[in-house]
C-alpha cells in the first residue's frame, strides 16, 4: 500500500504543479481566448486524454524497473527529487519573465479535443515528468502497478481541474497574470521555493 507520508507529501507537490502556470495551462488559456469557453473545456479533456497516456506507459515501465532492480529505483527516486528542485528553480525564474501568451501552441485550428490529445500525448517533457516524479511517492513494497496509475491519475485530475478553472475564469485570469507581474512573481516564487523544499525533503528522507 501507499505510505500515507509519502501520498501527503505527493498531494501537496502535485497541487503546487498543477496551479503552476506551466505550458499545459498556457495553452488551455490561449484555446479558451481564441475560441470561447467551450474550445477551452474541449482542450482541457484533450489534455486529460493525452496524460493518461504517459500515465499508461509510466505505469508498465516503472512498475517493470521497480521490481527488476533496487538500484535502478533508488536512481529513479534520486532523479525525481533532482527533477523536482528543477522545476522549483524553473518556476521561480520563470515568475521573472514576461507572459506571452503568443508563445502557446493554441492559435493553429483544427478539433480542440484531438489537438489537446495530440499536444500532451506527443510532449516528450510529460513523459519525463511522470518517470522522475512517481517513482519518489511508490512504496516498493506492495503491489506497485496500481501505485503508479493511482499516483498518475490524480496528478492527470489535479491538472485537469486547475486547466478547468482556466477555461472558466479566461478572460479575469489573463488581465491578472499579463498586467499585474507582481501577482505572478508572489504566486510562482512561493510555488517554486516550496517544490524545491519538497525536492530536497525527499532526497535526504529514508523509507519509512
Amino acid at each position: 500500500m501507499i505510505d500515507p507520508h509519502r501520498f501527503y507529501l505527493f498531494l501537496v507537490a502535485a497541487f503546487l504543479l498543477s496551479i503552476s502556470p506551466g505550458p499545459g495551462m498556457l495553452y488551455v488559456l490561449a484555446r479558451t481566448l481564441h475560441g470561447g469557453r467551450a474550445e477551452g473545456l474541449a482542450s482541457t479533456l484533450g489534455t486529460a486524454v493525452g496524460g493518461l497516456v504517459h500515465v499508461l506507459a509510466a505505469t508498465l515501465g516503472l512498475s517493470a524497473i521497480l521490481m527488476s532492480s533496487a538500484l535502478a529505483y533508488g536512481i529513479l527516486k534520486y532523479a525525481g527529487a533532482a527533477y523536482l528542485v528543477f522545476l522549483g528553480c524553473k518556476t521561480i525564474l520563470a515568475s521573472r519573465q514576461p507572459l506571452e501568451l503568443a508563445a502557446a501552441p493554441a492559435a493553429a485550428s483544427g478539433n480542440p479535443f484531438r489537438q489537446g490529445i495530440l499536444t500532451e500525448a506527443l510532449n516528450p517533457k510529460t513523459a519525463v515528468f511522470f518517470f522522475t516524479f512517481l517513482p519518489q511517492f511508490v512504496n516498493p513494497v506492495g503491489p506497485v502497478a496500481w501505485q503508479f496509475f493511482l499516483l498518475g491519475c490524480i496528478s492527470v485530475t489535479m491538472n485537469s481541474l486547475a486547466d478547468l478553472a482556466v477555461a472558466y475564469f479566461s478572460a479575469p485570469l489573463a488581465r491578472s497574470l499579463a498586467t499585474n507581474p507582481r501577482l505572478r512573481r508572489t504566486q510562482q516564487g512561493f510555488c517554486g521555493s516550496a517544490l524545491i523544499g519538497l525536492g530536497a525533503y525527499v532526497a535526504v528522507s529514508g523509507e519509512k
